[in-house]
């Protein structure tokens, strides 16, 4: 949590030798999860699958059946690896193979009565349904496929929407991520509604993610033309990254408003060049009678 990545990665090699002097099943697996997901969080997407895998190997081989949600996150993120490293065969696989055991569990979820499983246990299932879909919706936009993951998205949404509510952080996330697709799909006005909405909440909630969300909120205004509004969409949201410390934010919209003014400069010189020849062709027909 402090960022000590190699200080926590020291303690976590220790903590696994004890484990295993122990022969720890327990403390074995959860030091290793904590491992792969600190290699996950650094980059190191090898250690991370190899760490994963021989997490998931200590689980199975005890009592922990195949669709326990504990193993299909780790599926997830293995899938999210494959995606990262380009292996497409293996990341596809291993969406489909996580939605689908999820699909089926929520399924099976609601049909049992409800003293038979906690509520919290019902949510968990359907919110990690919705964070496949929405991990496999970016999969699926990063490689061009935009109406498929409008489908997945607008799927994550109602679940999130259903079980957090409109006003939680990961609704409004996937909020402004399906109207990402909408926009990539030119449907800039189903964009807008969806970006301007998720933007109104990140305000109201401080949501960490408010910059961004202002600012692909500005991108989809330029989109439709809007270039006055899209300026000051920008200014707000260059004044919630300054407020928030955000300096990444910061420099990426500096950088995005100095491109909007260009754009506007090349605009209003089309626009003066047009008129200009409509001016000249007026002349040169000269009076009519």
């Amino acid at each position: 949590m402090k960022g000590e990545m190699e200080e926590a990665e020291r303690l976590l090699h220790e903590a696994a030798w004890l484990s295993q002097q122990s022969n720890n099943k327990a403390a074995i697996i959860y030091t290793y999860d904590m491992m792969a997901n600190l290699a996950f969080l650094r980059g190191e997407l090898e250690k991370a699958e190899k760490l994963f895998k021989a997490t998931m190997s200590y689980m199975l081989a005890g009592d922990v059946k195949q669709d326990d949600n504990a193993i299909l996150q780790m599926s997830l993120k293995l899938a999210s690896i494959y995606a990262a490293q380009n292996q497409d065969k293996l990341a596809l696989a291993g969406y489909q193979f996580c939605i689908l055991t999820l699909e089926e569990k929520v399924a099976k979820q609601k049909e049992m009565p409800a003293d038979a499983l906690p509520e919290e246990e019902r949510s968990n299932t359907h919110l990690l349904l919705a964070m496949t879909l929405d991990s496999y919706a970016r999969y699926l936009l990063a490689h061009q496929q935009t109406a498929l993951a409008q489908t997945m998205y607008e799927r994550a949404l109602q679940i999130a929407v259903e079980v957090n509510g409109e006003r939680h952080p990961q609704t409004v996330v996937v909020m402004n991520d399906l109207a990402t697709a909408l926009d990539a799909q030119g449907l800039y006005e189903d964009a807008y509604a969806q970006v301007s909405r998720a933007a109104e909440l990140a305000q109201q909630t401080q949501h960490p993610d408010a910059p961004v969300i202002l600012n692909n909120l500005a991108g989809i205004l330029i989109h439709k033309g809007d270039y006055s509004q899209a300026q000051q969409v920008y200014q707000t949201a260059l004044e919630v990254a300054e407020k928030s410390g955000d300096g990444v934010a910061v420099r990426y919209i500096t950088k995005e408003l100095a491109q909007l003014a260009k754009r506007k400069r090349v605009r209003a010189k089309a626009r003066a060049g047009l008129q200009e020849t409509e001016a000249g062709k007026a002349g040169a027909e000269g009076p009519k009678e």
